[in-house]
């Protein structure tokens, strides 16, 4: 979606006389979907509207933070260009591509900041360096501007030394180091009782002139720019993205929104090993204030039963495959007790934590690091990994190496545990419980083996595993349904509702013609939706071990879109994808969650399954239009 919105704002960065006071410039916190993001495959940047990267974390996703206001917007660190005094923002992506543009205007001129990370294929490895290239150019009159760089390596703990260099600064910290190349001479400032080092500059340009800034994780020298020659990666790596964008195989409505989405997926891809992550974020809050706040830095079984659909529908076998590829050597390593979530590498760490040193965006406390949940007992995982193989096989022909394999092992699971209690797909932190969606998908588990071993003439006990899918059957249809409430319910012991029953239809449990699909829907439209946005469930009707509200799902508002398209609904749901839509920030991406009261993004961004949710959505819904030839097709 190559949207931008304009903004005023005035700089909160004072001059370079009074920074070297008592304290460095600060910058309130933004609201959430106030950011862009820019990566390499292996990690991103979050770039404000204000010209700051508030989040960053090098070597990959999972690494801790070097730039992380976006958590505590007095100690986290982050590295700002941005004008001196009122200005503009206008702020958008370059056409097919990841390479973000902030234009600011000011009563004296335009200047326009090119953020990036360097892509292609040499640079898509472990080896390679990482780099942040800020790439600052004049377009009309002259415009006055700043740049603070202020780097806090390991989340904000580590000591900082900055030194300055012939053309910029070293930043190191124990073991790691930043180098932060610059075209501008920039002042070091030593630290005072609160405050981290930073260095700072003054600048101007105009129009046809410009400044280079780049920071290359793991360097101890400053190169020459003419070395680093950040125009050519600039070009290549808009060619690498348009090259990504021009293997979509999507001619239908909504394609610059699609597009977008498809972007943003690629950039929570992990390439070295085909994982991705639910977001590139950890903390951000389901409620301003709250406890709900997690670290998503990994990579979920459950988002993966529908990331590898996308990819192929979208025409990207390659991540598809190395996706499934990954999930399966993942499940391998530890099928027995088969985890819900996997680190995005071998050196990645899933132990839960909490940096009480950090505040947390805006007060929001404990910030996290590490997931816990990766550890619970959530049956599901059966049926959504079971899910993904069977997409891989519906849409090439066959099973990976290994995959005939799990997917019998996944079955055999499924058969003996499914009449226990997990905490499934919500990972409650509450007690266990028979839960509705984890006996579905035992039964989705054992329903995508059958339906191989029958089309691929396997050898595999397909009587037993029959059976026992008309038991799981048998049993949610007589304990998972209220005739109460006339719905699918959470568990077997509440008559609470609980949207994760909108899978129901996409799996095949039932058909879309039951009438129990039809009132289910209606009864989550009724008790948890508000406006276009749907929650998870009601939380005083949940022990789900937390305190306090949270907001609406963005994937749960799109999964009832596609359930009322599969029940005919279409005029509804137009209008719902229509609403939901029009809540992507001002470059078409999808944080978790929106607060229904006010609006605002709460929760990790960007969000992959927001994405993914959308992009099946779009394509659905276009189809069925299409289909019936409406006059509600964009034009």
């Amino acid at each position: 979606m190559e949207r931008h919105g304009i903004s005023l704002y005035r700089s909160r960065a004072t001059n370079q006389s009074s920074v070297q006071g008592t304290h460095l410039p600060t910058v309130p916190y933004l609201d959430i979907n106030s950011y862009g993001i820019i990566g390499d495959m292996r990690s991103c940047a979050l770039v404000g509207r204000n010209g700051s990267i508030d989040w960053a974390c090098f070597p990959r996703f999972d690494s801790p933070s070097i730039f992380g206001a976006i958590l505590d917007d007095r100690q986290g660190g982050r590295f700002q260009i941005s004008p001196t005094g009122l200005y503009s923002v206008d702020q958008r992506y370059l056409l097919d591509t990841n390479v973000l543009e902030t234009a600011f205007s000011t009563p004296t001129g335009t200047a326009i900041v090119l953020d990036f990370m360097p892509m292609g294929s040499r640079l898509a490895h472990d080896h390679s360096r990482q780099e942040l290239d800020r790439i600052v150019r004049g377009i009309q009159g002259s415009v006055e501007l700043r740049v603070l760089f202020q780097p806090r390596f390991d989340y904000a703990r580590g000591e900082v030394h900055l030194t300055p260099a012939k053309q910029g600064v070293i930043a190191t910290s124990g073991s790691d180091s930043m180098a932060l190349i610059s075209s501008i001479p920039l002042t070091v400032l030593g630290p005072d009782s609160d405050e981290a080092p930073a260095a700072v500059g003054s600048f101007s340009v105009a129009a046809g002139y410009e400044a280079q800034f780049i920071a290359v994780y793991g360097l101890t020298r400053t190169p020459t720019l003419r070395a680093m020659d950040s125009h050519a990666k600039l070009e290549q790596t808009k060619r690498y993205w348009q090259g990504t964008v021009a293997k979509i195989h999507h001619h239908g409505p909504w394609h610059s929104q699609v597009v977008r989405s498809f972007l943003a997926l690629h950039l929570l891809v992990y390439r070295p090993t085909g994982a991705i992550v639910a977001a590139p974020t950890t903390s951000l809050p389901e409620h301003l204030g709250g406890e709900r706040n997690w670290d998503y830095r990994y990579s979920w079984l459950r988002d993966g039963a529908w990331t590898v659909g996308i990819l192929y529908r979208l025409g990207d076998p390659h991540e598809g495959q190395a996706f499934v590829r990954w999930l399966t050597q993942q499940c391998w390593l530890g099928v027995e007790q088969m985890q819900i979530l996997y680190g995005i590498h071998s050196e990645s760490s899933l132990h839960e934590t909490t940096l009480d040193h950090l505040e947390g965006y805006q007060g929001s406390q404990p910030v996290r690091v590490g997931n816990e949940a990766a550890y619970h007992r959530q049956l599901d995982v059966y049926g959504e990994m079971a899910f993904s193989l069977a997409t891989y096989h519906k849409f090439t022909g066959r099973l990976p190496k290994g995959g005939w394999k799990l997917l019998r092992l996944l079955a055999d699971l499924a058969s003996t545990t499914w009449h226990t209690k997990d905490r499934s797909i919500w990972e409650v932190r509450g007690a266990e419980q028979h839960f509705v969606y984890s006996k579905i998908m035992c039964w989705v588990a054992l329903d995508r083996a059958i339906h191989i071993a029958e089309a691929d003439n396997h050898r595999a006990p397909i009587a037993l595993w029959r059976a026992e899918a008309d038991k799981v059957k048998a049993e949610i249809l007589e304990k998972g349904w209220s005739e109460e409430k006339q719905s699918f319910v959470q568990h077997y012991d509440t008559d609470a509702v609980d949207a994760s029953a909108l899978i129901i239809p996409f799996v095949g449990f039932l058909p879309p013609d039951d009438p129990r699909i039809r009132s289910t829907v209606h009864r989550i439209i009724q008790e948890l939706s508000n406006g276009a946005f749907v929650t998870r469930y009601l939380t005083d009707e949940t022990d789900d071990g937390l305190e306090g509200d949270e907001g609406a799902f963005i994937i749960l508002s799109f999964w009832l879109i596609g359930a009322l398209l599969s029940i005919g609904e279409t005029e509804e749901a137009t209008w719902r994808f229509k609403a939901l839509t029009a809540h992507a920030n001002h470059l078409g991406l999808f944080a978790e969650m929106v607060d229904t009261a006010t609006g605002k993004a709460l929760g990790n961004f960007p969000q992959a399954f927001s994405h993914i949710g959308f992009l099946h959505t779009a394509i659905n819904l276009g189809r069925v239009l299409q289909a019936e030839g409406s006059d509600e097709l964009p034009g």
